[in-house]
């Protein structure tokens, strides 16, 4: 007997028709998709970037920290100097204590981190059954084989956040955990995350599960590597660069040694 993906109909709204087939196997592997960065003259889409962001705010950050980025880190990629600003601000920081030994506690600014969703492991671990949700800032790179690797990076986490399915005949599940096909195992502790339009973007785009999965990937795709399109762009001049050097390099060579290559020398008697 063979089960077949349920949401690949959906996603086909955003990479085009294709379907998965998983056996009884452990787990199925993950499909490969024409991420827009992976290109080396491309970067990242901005505009994925901030239905992404706003992903991750409403649903994925509830129970996922990251670590890693600050508020100053989406100047200029998913907001203006304002919006980050008002961002930030909209949260309260722990900073300390007062004369009276009480936590001070004010508005966030840029330099602040993502506020995190537990305040230590023992509560996260309470919260979610005994599982620790995994903090997000590297786990592309953690989860995969690189950026355009068959198995892994955002493919991986987009096939993911869609794998979720009814268990096979005969499997049995414990309470609290879901049947996802390209997680290890099948059985996983977090719930299916995203809804069919469970959210509105600004832009108007359609909320759809494979919409979302498609930006919240791209999202963290850029939490792991924030300085992907910067190094792009080095690269290109530095290539452009040495290639332009190399052809002036081989004219003035060519020029410079020219006389010697072609003199002729004769000996007097």
């Amino acid at each position: 007997m063979t089960l077949f993906y349920s949401g690949a109909a959906t996603t086909g709204y955003v990479f085009g028709d294709w379907s998965v087939e998983a056996s009884h196997a452990e787990n199925a592997p993950a499909a490969t998709f024409p991420w827009n960065h992976v290109a080396m003259n491309k970067g990242y889409d901005h505009a994925s970037l901030r239905r992404g962001y706003e992903v991750y705010r409403q649903v994925c950050s509830t129970c996922h920290s990251i670590d890693l980025l600050c508020f100053r880190n989406l100047v200029g990629v998913t907001h203006t100097q304002e919006q980050a600003v008002a961002l930030a601000k909209s949260f309260e920081v722990a900073d300390g204590f007062d004369d009276t030994g009480e936590v001070f506690v004010r508005p966030g600014k840029l330099a602040d981190k993502f506020p995190k969703p537990y305040p230590n492991a023992e509560t996260a671990r309470f919260a979610n059954g005994g599982a620790i949700p995994p903090d997000l800032s590297l786990i592309v790179k953690m989860r995969g084989e690189g950026e355009d690797g068959p198995t892994g990076g955002p493919n991986y986490i987009f096939s993911l956040l869609t794998g979720f399915s009814t268990p096979p005949h005969g499997m049995s599940m414990m309470t609290g955990q879901h049947y996802n096909v390209y997680f290890d195992g099948g059985k996983i502790a977090m719930a299916p995350p995203l809804v069919h339009e469970g959210m509105e973007f600004e832009d108007g785009t359609i909320a759809t599960e494979s919409q979302m999965a498609k930006d919240v990937t791209t999202f963290l795709c850029w939490a792991g590597a924030p300085e992907h399109d910067n190094r792009k762009k080095v690269g290109l001049l530095a290539m452009a660069g040495a290639a332009s050097s190399a052809f002036f390099l081989g004219y003035h060579k060519r020029w410079r040694w020219s006389f010697v290559r072609h003199r002729r020398v004769t000996w007097a008697e």
